[in-house]
C-alpha cells in the first residue's frame, strides 16, 4: 500500500478496496476474490489482516467463503464499511502480542512474593471445567501481571485490550467461534510465563508472553479456516438432503 494509506485500521481499508472493486465490476457477483497469499501481497500486510478483511465482507454479507474454492462475491455493493464493525480479534491480538511481551519483561524485575502468589492461584483456577470461571481467572492473570509493574497506564492499556476483544462486534464474532485455547494449552502456556516470572527473567517472560499470544493468532487463523469449512459442508449436506428428497 502507499504511504498515504498506511495508518487507522488496516483490515478497513482493504475492505474498502475490495468493495470499490466489486463495484467496478473487477470482481463481479459470482466470481473469486483473489488467493489470500495475492491479497497479502497486494496490500503489503498480513495473513491475519487480510483473514480480518473477509470476516468483515462475510459479516456484511458481500462475500462467502467455499470449501477448497476461496470467498466468492454474494452481492455488489458502493457502501463505506460498516463502522460498528470495529476492530476485529487480530488487530487487538497483534497489539496485545507487541505490548503484554513488554509489560512481562518489566513485571519480572518488579514483582514480589504475594504477586507470585496470586498468579499461581489464578493458573490454577484456568484448569476449572467453568469456563467461565477459567476465562475470569485467564483475564485477572494477564492484568495482575500489568499491575506487577505499578504504572497506572500500563495496567489500564492492558485491561482495556483485554475487554475490547468482546465491545467490538468484529472481534467477538470471531472468539465466540473460537472459544478457547483449550485447557491443556492454557497451562502449558501460562505455566511458561509464570515460571520465567519466577526466574526474574525479563527475556524469558517477554518471549513467553509473545509466544502465547501468537499461539491465540494462530488457533483464531486454524478457527476461522475451519468455520468456513464446516460451514461449506453443511450446505453441501443440506444439498445432498435436497436431491434426496426429490429423487424418492
Amino acid at each position: 500500500m502507499q504511504a498515504a494509506e498506511r495508518g487507522g485500521k488496516l483490515y478497513r481499508r482493504i475492505v474498502q478496496a475490495i468493495l470499490t472493486d466489486i463495484s467496478n465490476g473487477l470482481y463481479p457477483v459470482g466470481s473469486r476474490l483473489p488467493p489470500e497469499r495475492d491479497l497479502t501481497e497486494r496490500f503489503k500486510v498480513s495473513r491475519p489482516t487480510i483473514r480480518e478483511a473477509m470476516i468483515a465482507l462475510e459479516m456484511q454479507g458481500l462475500v462467502e467463503a467455499r470449501k477448497g474454492s476461496g470467498v466468492f462475491v454474494l452481492a455488489s455493493s458502493t457502501v463505506e464499511v460498516d463502522e460498528a464493525l470495529d476492530i476485529g480479534a487480530f488487530e487487538i491480538t497483534e497489539a496485545r502480542r507487541l505490548l503484554e511481551g513488554e509489560v512481562a519483561a518489566v513485571a519480572a524485575t518488579e514483582i514480589d512474593e504475594a504477586q507470585l502468589a496470586e498468579l499461581r492461584s489464578l493458573l490454577a483456577q484456568m484448569a476449572v471445567e467453568d469456563t467461565a470461571a477459567a476465562e475470569k481467572a485467564d483475564r485477572r492473570f494477564h492484568i495482575a501481571i500489568a499491575e506487577a509493574t505499578g504504572n497506572a497506564v500500563i495496567i489500564a492499556a492492558v485491561t482495556d485490550f483485554w475487554d475490547m476483544r468482546f465491545r467490538s462486534p468484529l472481534a467477538r464474532e470471531v472468539l465466540l467461534k473460537a472459544g478457547s485455547l483449550g485447557t491443556e494449552n492454557r497451562m502449558a502456556e501460562h505455566g511458561r510465563i509464570l515460571r520465567a516470572l519466577e526466574a526474574r527473567s525479563p527475556v524469558d517472560a517477554r518471549n513467553a508472553m509473545r509466544d502465547h499470544l501468537t499461539r491465540v493468532i494462530d488457533h483464531l487463523l486454524d478457527v476461522t479456516e475451519t468455520e468456513a469449512v464446516e460451514r461449506a459442508r453443511a450446505e453441501t449436506d443440506q444439498r445432498r438432503r435436497a436431491l434426496a428428497r426429490r429423487t424418492v
